[in-house]
């Protein structure tokens, strides 16, 4: 029946969300095992069709799409995965009774050249355990000896529900090993303790991706540090450089200023990423309701003495790359702007010099002008002249020489009136 009301695009999808990160009941005994592969934002295609791949070999039916996340009936075991912006997860959950928790992980039991060539590179590995309450509890000796003698890691969880134990190494077989014990877990509370333990290794694993491009990002900052700090020190001892100088400073410190931005483009998204990382395994730490077990670290002691320093680091250097590219812009700023009051007073010298050459071309102008007024009277006069020898030579009762003598202030006159309009007329013109 059709809803009596228009409902926005986005209602299904954000109802799907709160649902997109499921847990499998689980009852002891439980085997698991966890693979964490990084894909990258845009890799996750090529991780649904691998998915696909490992379907149609368990000879299932192929779904006609599948959303972030998917479960399958892989013969007696079940198969949960999970896709997140960067990375996808694969657990596979097989029931039944074992000897030894981590001796023979599920992963031996999936095709070996499936795993062999699993899409991405994997960043989490997990062999988990969970034991039921009725198993022998194991002594202090027999726990070290699950774990390879190394240090051993664990609490109560769910509020004294269960236990779990770990190291937080890689193992011979290249898994991490966690072992939980049911001391009264409901299916729903073990799927989820599961579900969240398993989930604090993917994102301590994704947040401390971060640290090693940290630790390069500082070593290149330390030296643009310097590079800059020598930049700022010629220019305090080169304020009266010429021009040219100061262009050249100018183009090393844009250079630097390159170069701190492109460190910056490459480490900021996996800085911004650690810290997010770093909440959800604070939340998912938080969510586990830890109890200690005397003479053990809990898992959140362990893990803030190590990982808090780590993104403390991303943090620190993040906020250097900030720092580094503000100062290498303000002291770009300051000179790009020395370099513009020097070009401005060049070119107020220039104009200077280019007004002293007018004031003396118009004095040359106005000279030329004067020796133009009496060349022209002087032709002119001489026409007068030629004018009125010729009237006085067919008989015209006048004096030639003292009628041109009469002429020459008249000729000059008009001479330098029409230079005076010409002029005008071109001041006009131009000014036009």
């Amino acid at each position: 029946m059709p809803l009596p009301f228009k409902e926005h695009p986005l209602r299904h999808q954000t109802i799907a969300e709160l649902h997109a990160r499921t847990y499998e009941p689980l009852r002891a005994p439980e085997r698991i095992s966890h693979i964490t592969t990084v894909c990258g934002e845009r890799g996750t295609g090529r991780n649904l069709r691998y998915l696909l791949k490992l379907l149609e070999h368990y000879g299932l039916p192929l779904p006609d799409s599948v959303d972030q996340h998917y479960r399958a009936e892989l013969g007696d075991i079940r198969m949960l995965w999970e896709r997140h912006t960067e990375f996808v997860t694969y657990t596979f959950i097989k029931h039944g009774s074992f000897d030894h928790p981590f001796a023979s992980p599920v992963l031996n039991e999936l095709p070996a050249e499936w795993l062999k060539h699993l899409p991405g590179e994997v960043v989490a590995a997990v062999s988990l355990a969970l034991e039921p309450q009725d198993a022998p509890e194991l002594s202090t000796e027999e726990l070290s000896q699950l774990f390879a003698d190394n240090v051993v890691i664990g609490s109560q969880v769910v509020g004294g529900a269960a236990r779990a134990w770990s190291d937080l190494r890689i193992h011979g077989d290249g898994l991490s090993r966690i072992l939980l014990r049911d001391q009264g877990l409901s299916k729903n509370q073990a799927g989820r303790l599961a579900k969240r333990i398993l989930e604090v290794s993917s994102y301590r694993a994704m947040a401390l991706l971060g640290l090693p491009p940290a630790r390069e990002a500082n070593r290149l900052l330390s030296k643009a540090d310097g590079r800059l700090v020598q930049v700022a020190t010629r220019m305090s001892s080169d304020e009266r450089a010429e021009t040219g100088s100061q262009k050249a400073l100018l183009a090393e410190l844009t250079a630097l200023a390159v170069d701190i931005e492109t460190i910056a483009a490459k480490t900021s998204y996996r800085f911004e990423a650690s810290k997010a990382y770093y909440g959800v395994v604070a939340q998912r730490l938080e969510q586990l309701r830890q109890r200690r077990i005397e003479g053990l670290q809990t898992f959140t002691e362990f893990l803030d003495a190590r990982l808090a320093p780590a993104i403390a680091t991303c943090d620190s250097t993040s906020q250097r790359q900030h720092d580094l590219a503000e100062r290498a812009a303000r002291l770009t700023s300051l000179l790009r702007a020395r370099v513009e009051v020097e070009l401005q007073r060049q070119n107020r010298t220039l104009l200077e010099s280019m007004d002293r050459r007018a004031q003396v071309q118009l004095r040359l102008q106005e000279t030329v002008e004067g020796l133009s007024v009496i060349a022209i009277g002087y032709y002119g006069v001489g026409l007068v002249g030629y004018l009125l020898k010729g009237l006085e030579g067919h008989g015209f009762a006048i004096d030639a020489s003292y009628l041109t003598g009469l002429s020459a202030p008249v000729v000059v006159l008009l001479a330098w009136l029409g230079i005076r309009r010409m002029k005008a007329r071109l001041l006009k013109s131009a000014d036009a």
